[in-house]
């Protein structure tokens, strides 16, 4: 449990959010109700094991807060994912129904607790490999352990990488129908659909290792820019754009892209590009690195800046 001020609002709350889901809950302490349900949810918050994070802002001390989510009464729960408020509930209720409403939304938890893989020295001597060893390494890893999601996605993201568009496809069809369920595996898709999109354009680029010097792409891109030149609203050249980016790995070069349909339509075609943007986010983001106990990584600079542009839009 987390107490949440304005200051710590966008990191506690929005960035971490963007990783778990947050359950914040809006209270007071004169609040008869809040004083029944805050016990339920620090107890479900331990029970659900890291599934949720439980973030209580004082409506009272922090109205600002309570005023940016039209708080009307309290208690109030607002469960945040990917940055953005996706579902809550009004006044104490009871236990049960309070489990409903979370397993509603919460990824199943896992069968049993896994052990680390690496340790740091096996970390540093993985990093320390070429791609196609480090290819070999994981897909040794996986048939000892195929159930590993966090092996299949550094496997699939790594065969992208290279452009082995083919292999990446097999190493992710076992996991297809965990898009829905694990973000990072939505992830990895919306990057293979931008590289379908763009192999459409160039068959040529098919298997090959992507490249910001491909003429076609490049071509495609300018007649986008120049339809955007013409509308500034046409949100599916935009988004055309921006996959074409990322297919040749320009990464932030396709937020910059997905933040000008964001700032315009924030919910454009199913919250397509905000949920693209957040995909790019899981992609570029390398590994934490290993601190000790009781200290927080530090964190990406890029990671770190495009995830407070997206916050500051889609707060806007």
């Amino acid at each position: 449990m987390i107490d949440i001020t304005r200051d710590t609002f966008e990191t506690e709350i929005i960035q971490a959010s963007m990783q778990t889901p947050v359950l914040v809950d809006f209270w007071a302490p004169w609040c008869g109700p809040c004083k029944s349900l805050g016990p339920i949810l620090e107890k479900l918050e331990t029970d659900y094991a890291g599934r949720f994070i439980l973030a209580k802002v004082d409506s009272d001390q922090e109205q600002e807060i309570a005023a940016a989510f039209g708080i009307r009464s309290i208690p109030t729960c607002i469960l945040m994912k990917d940055g953005k408020p996706v579902d809550g509930f009004q006044g104490a209720m009871p236990e049960g129904q309070v489990k409903a409403f979370l397993d509603n939304h919460l990824p199943p938890a896992p069968e049993t607790d896994e052990p680390a893989a690496d340790t740091e020295s096996d970390h540093t001597e993985f990093s320390q490999m070429s791609p196609e060893a480090q290819i070999e390494e994981l897909v040794v890893q996986l048939k000892d352990d195929s159930n590993n999601d966090e092996l299949r996605f550094d496997l699939v993201k790594l065969l992208l990488q290279q452009g082995r568009d083919d292999d990446a496809k097999i190493a992710f069809a076992p996991v297809i129908a965990k898009t829905s369920v694990v973000r990072k595996f939505d992830s990895l898709q919306r990057w293979m659909q931008a590289n379908d999109a763009m192999h459409l354009i160039a068959p040529q680029a098919i298997n090959t290792p992507p490249t910001a010097e491909n003429s076609t792409i490049n071509a495609h891109i300018a007649s986008l820019e120049a339809n955007i030149s013409s509308n500034k609203r046409d949100f599916d050249a935009r988004f055309a754009k921006a996959q074409a980016l990322m297919a040749t790995q320009r990464w932030t070069a396709a937020m910059d892209e997905l933040l000008e349909i964001l700032m315009r339509d924030k919910s454009w075609s199913d919250d397509k590009a905000r949920k693209t943007y957040i995909a790019i986010l899981d992609i570029i983001e390398p590994k934490p690195v290993k601190v000790a106990d009781g200290h927080i990584p530090p964190a990406d600079p890029t990671v770190a800046t495009y995830r407070r542009r997206l916050s500051s839009v889609v707060l806007s």
